[in-house]
């Protein structure tokens, strides 16, 4: 007799295709060192914390999946540095509610990293509608049936 096809296949989802490219602590400390606009393998290393073959490769991979560009700079002997690309730099959003979420839930005390806004405010990143602007709140979100 036949068997019924398993049931408990992961969910079809975006994110988790998001974090197959950048979802592991090595690979968004990159990301985050690149928007601080530290460029070489050994100020990424030193603030990152992150062994040299691991951050090897996490560069190796962010550069195969197009979100970081690695360009010689260096002849003899031969070195590079890396850079966001514009896929790099649409993390920003990301990067930015992540901090604050660690900020406000994780750290709970001064961050060490301010950024003010072109306004001369302290920026705070925020998710907001595209459509009509409002802020993000509890329970504001209805999840869609899967098509």
């Amino acid at each position: 007799m036949p068997t019924a096809p398993a049931q408990n296949t992961p969910r079809d989802c975006t994110i988790a295709d998001a974090l197959e490219v950048v979802g592991d602590r090595w690979s968004l400390l990159v990301v985050r060192e690149l928007f601080y606009a530290q460029r070489r393998f050994t100020e990424i290393a030193r603030n990152t914390g992150a062994p040299r073959d691991i951050l090897t490769t996490r560069l190796r991979k962010l550069v195969e999946h197009g979100v970081v560009a690695r360009e010689q700079y260096s002849d003899r002997p031969p070195r590079y540095e890396y850079r966001l690309t514009e896929m790099g730099r649409a993390l920003s959003p990301v990067l930015l509610t992540l901090k604050r979420w660690g900020h406000e839930h994780v750290r709970k005390s001064e961050d060490p990293v301010r950024f003010d806004h072109t306004c001369g405010h302290e920026f705070v990143a925020e998710v907001h509608c595209t459509a009509c602007g409002d802020a993000l709140g509890p329970g504001q979100l209805n999840l869609e049936p899967e098509r």
